[in-house]
C-alpha cells in the first residue's frame, strides 16, 4: 500500500517533468528555427548587378532618371541589340545621358565605351568646349563605375571616331538634324561605317518630320523625315534592318514656334540664342511631352 501511495504520488511528478521536457524542446527548436531565419541570407533587391535594368536604375542617374518615361532607354537599347561584351561608340553624347548608362553596363561586362564628342581646339565653340572638358572630366574619374571610357571627337574634319572595323555597335542619339545644319550628316555615317565591324549595328534615334512635310536641307526645327535618313544611310552602304515605333509620340504636331526645342526637355520661350520670354506660356508643350521620335536599326554588311 505504502508503494502504490509512493508511485501515486510520484506520478504527477513524473508527468510534471515530461510536460516541462516538452516545453523546453518546443522552445530550443523555435529558438533554433529564428536562429536560421536571421542566418538565412536577404533576398537582393532591385535589378541584378551588371544587367542592363541595373545600370538604368543605378542612383547615379538620378537627376536623369524622369525623363526615361520619354526616352525608354531600356526598350530603345534592347532594340538595337545591345550586348554587354560590345565595344560602343556614340557619336556626341552631349552630357552623358545615354553614357551613364552604356559605361556602367558594357564596364561590367567587359565592353567598352567610346565617346565621339564635338571637335574642340582653335576656333572652337566655346560652349561645346566646355561641355566635352565636363563629359571627360565627369566620365573619366570614375573608373570603377565608368571602365575606361575612350574619348574621341566628331567633327567636319575629324579623324576616326574608333580604331577601324573594331566596333560592334555605332548609336546617333538625336543628333542627325544638327550634323545637316553643320553638313556633315553623310560624314557621321561614313564615319561610322569605318568604325564598325563588318555586320556591326547602327543605331539611330532622331526627331521625326512627317512624310508629308518639307524637308529642309538643314533641318532648322530639327525633326528629319525618316525616309531621308534610310536614304543617308544606304548611301554610306548600310543594310536597313528594322523600326520600331518605341519613341513615338502621336501628340507632336512638329509645328512648333521654335522648334522641336519648344517641346521639353529644353522648353524654348524665345528663338535660339535670344533672351527667354517670360509671357511665353509653355503649358501646352509640356501637355505634349518629348517629340515625336524614328528609332532605326542598320547593319553594315559582313
Amino acid at each position: 500500500m505504502r508503494d502504490q501511495a509512493r508511485i501515486g504520488r510520484t506520478e504527477p511528478s513524473r508527468r510534471a517533468m515530461l510536460a516541462g521536457a516538452g516545453v523546453l524542446l518546443v522552445a530550443g527548436l523555435a529558438a533554433c528555427g529564428d536562429k536560421e531565419e536571421k542566418a538565412a541570407p536577404e533576398a537582393p533587391s532591385g535589378p541584378p548587378e551588371g544587367s542592363l535594368e541595373w545600370a538604368i536604375q543605378g542612383p547615379w542617374r538620378a537627376a536623369d532618371r524622369p525623363r526615361d518615361i520619354y526616352r525608354h532607354p531600356l526598350e530603345t537599347l534592347r532594340f538595337f541589340g545591345l550586348q554587354p561584351s560590345m565595344h560602343v561608340v556614340e557619336f556626341w553624347p552631349g552630357s552623358g545621358w545615354y553614357t551613364e548608362i552604356l559605361a556602367p553596363y558594357l564596364n561590367k561586362g567587359d565592353g567598352v565605351y567610346y565617346g565621339a564628342g564635338f571637335a574642340t581646339g582653335p576656333g572652337a565653340d566655346p560652349a561645346q568646349a566646355a561641355l566635352v572638358a565636363n563629359f571627360e572630366r565627369r566620365f573619366g574619374s570614375d573608373r570603377k563605375l565608368y571602365g575606361e571610357v575612350k574619348f574621341s571627337a566628331f567633327g567636319a574634319t575629324t579623324g576616326p571616331v574608333a580604331p577601324a572595323g573594331t566596333i560592334d555597335m555605332a548609336l546617333f542619339m538625336r543628333n542627325i538634324h544638327a550634323w545637316m545644319a553643320a553638313g556633315i550628316a553623310e560624314k557621321a555615317f561614313a564615319d561610322a561605317y569605318a568604325a564598325l565591324k563588318p555586320g556591326g549595328i547602327l543605331g539611330v534615334e532622331q526627331h521625326r518630320l512627317a512624310p508629308d512635310q518639307d524637308q529642309d536641307p538643314a533641318a532648322a526645327n530639327g525633326y528629319v523625315q525618316e525616309a531621308f535618313v534610310k536614304q543617308l544611310a544606304a548611301e554610306a552602304g548600310f543594310v536597313f534592318v528594322a523600326a520600331s515605333e518605341i519613341n513615338a509620340n502621336p501628340e507632336d504636331t512638329k509645328d512648333h514656334p521654335f522648334g522641336v526645342e519648344s517641346l521639353p526637355p529644353r522648353l524654348l520661350t524665345a528663338p535660339q540664342g535670344e533672351a527667354p520670354d517670360p509671357t511665353f506660356d509653355t503649358a501646352k508643350y509640356r501637355a505634349i511631352g518629348e517629340s515625336d521620335r524614328m528609332t532605326l536599326r542598320f547593319r553594315k554588311p559582313e
